[in-house]
């Protein structure tokens, strides 16, 4: 299996694609991809994950193992699976560029295509932009805690798949992480790598100095020494002595990291043992078992800390791990659609979102509306594929800056960690008009029913 195999899917998807061609519906439909609302501890999402969904969009199609597994199977029709051998993706997408800052109920994809093509697509669509947009989300809020912090991603290990624990590396390092534990991340995607040393590498030593020694001479680039197998403070001071023989050598101890134990406490104590032993320079790096809320009372504290690796509440998006999100139908054959299922429904047609600011360039608000209505401010849906082939691919650079001026303009209440309040998305005359249009139609036929 290939991350863009086009059997990842639901079932219910092949289903809906041979009904769908079997009954020559095939008009242009129009689907979004939207999350209803935002989280009770979320002021801001973070959009991500569109490089991987254009390249899935771009080179979908079934091989022959694909089509005689199918017809294997017995559950679709010869003339169906024929059909599939042809099935690409030729629609467009409009989307919000990776990196944006988006709120509840506003579209940050548009996919327009043949009805089979855009409905076919729908699972691994969602599945890729949830994940990555809820990761970036998680670790924007993080950036937000340990503002000029080093953040690491040490995730992969408690990640809920490689897959899920390569894009958090990705998603985080959108956001703002200095990069990752990740090795695949680095030759992927080109994210800077770190690390450090295990706990075992000491225990496999019968001497911890030893140990540290052992390390920086085999190691001894952005040598960073782990302090807290045993003693954390008696660690510091056996660093202190062995720094001078490693420096005459030409080999710098860059930092120590912590990993347990009282870290506001060890930080302090480690701080001064390193000072007064010459090694102001080294750095203090910490890990084990954090989150967003525990960097933020390190900073109230101000705790001697340079950075973090940051795993398990990042790749698992621990406090939210899950975001409300949906793909649905908004404009089938020139038609608007909508959905009214209580508490799912949806507004129809095809929609654009409008971004003001403040004089003080802090976001005031958002206006949701149709494509073709023009209201101030920055459109924020912009073309990004069209007739299947994808029209560019900003680098991660591009979408690391869009976050960080995205959170810039945040004003204070969406920053919060606690009981945030997310910028108003408003709805325009317009798209209330023809949901009320779209509404009456359905009636009538309700009643020709």
């Amino acid at each position: 299996m290939t991350p863009n195999d086009p059997l990842l899917t639901d079932l219910y998807q092949f289903n809906m694609l041979q009904a769908y061609l079997d009954g020559g519906k095939i008009d242009t439909a129009v689907f979004e991809f939207f999350v209803r609302r935002l989280p009770a501890r979320r002021g801001f999402l973070v959009a991500a994950g569109l490089e991987q969904a254009l390249d899935y969009l771009e080179t979908l199609q079934f091989s022959d193992d694909h089509i005689a597994w199918l017809r294997d199977s017995g559950r679709f029709s010869a003339a169906f699976l024929d059909q599939l051998a042809r099935f690409r993706f030729t629609g467009d997408v409009d989307a919000m560029p990776e990196g944006s800052i988006f709120f509840g109920n506003e579209p940050i994809l548009r996919v327009v295509a043949p009805l089979p093509e855009a409905q076919f697509v729908e699972t691994r669509l969602v599945n890729i932009l949830h994940f990555q947009s809820l990761i970036a989300s998680k670790a924007a809020r993080m950036v937000l805690a340990a503002p000029g912090k080093q953040l690491v991603d040490f995730g992969l290990r408690r990640a809920h798949s490689a897959e899920a624990g390569l894009f958090a590396a990705r998603a985080s390092y959108i956001a703002g992480f200095a990069g990752t534990a990740t090795l695949l991340a680095n030759r992927a995607f080109g994210i800077p790598v770190f690390g450090t040393m295990a706990h075992s590498f000491i225990q496999a030593h019968d001497d911890e100095a030893a140990a540290f020694e052992a390390f920086a001479r085999s190691r001894p680039d952005d040598l960073v020494l782990l302090l807290d197998t045993y003693d954390t403070e008696a660690a510091a001071r056996k660093v202190v002595e062995l720094a001078p023989r490693l420096k005459a050598d030409g080999i710098a101890v860059r930092g120590v990291r912590l990993d347990s134990g009282d870290i506001m406490a060890l930080s302090k104590s480690v701080r001064g043992i390193l000072d007064a032993g010459g090694l102001a320079d080294v750095v203090i790096f910490v890990s084990g078992g954090l989150d967003e809320d525990q960097l933020a009372r390190f900073r109230s504290a101000d705790a001697p800390i340079d950075g973090f690796g940051v795993g398990t509440s990042l790749t698992t998006s621990s406090d939210v791990p899950a975001l409300d999100c949906v793909y649905k139908l908004q404009e089938y054959a020139g038609v608007p659609r909508r959905k009214r299922s209580v508490g799912k429904a949806t507004w129809p047609g095809r929609k654009q979102v409008w971004r003001s600011l403040g004089r003080d360039g802090r976001i005031t608000g958002d206006m949701l509306s149709t494509e073709d209505d023009d209201w101030p401010g920055e459109r924020l849906l912009e073309p990004v594929m069209r007739n299947g082939r994808r029209l560019q691919q900003p680098p991660l650079a591009a979408m690391r800056a869009r976050v960080s001026h995205g959170l810039d303009q945040l004003p204070d209440g969406a920053r919060r960690l606690e009981e945030p309040s997310p910028c108003p998305v408003a709805i325009a005359p317009r798209l209330l008009a023809l949901t009320e249009a779209v509404d009456r139609r359905l009636a009538a036929q309700d009643e020709d029913v």
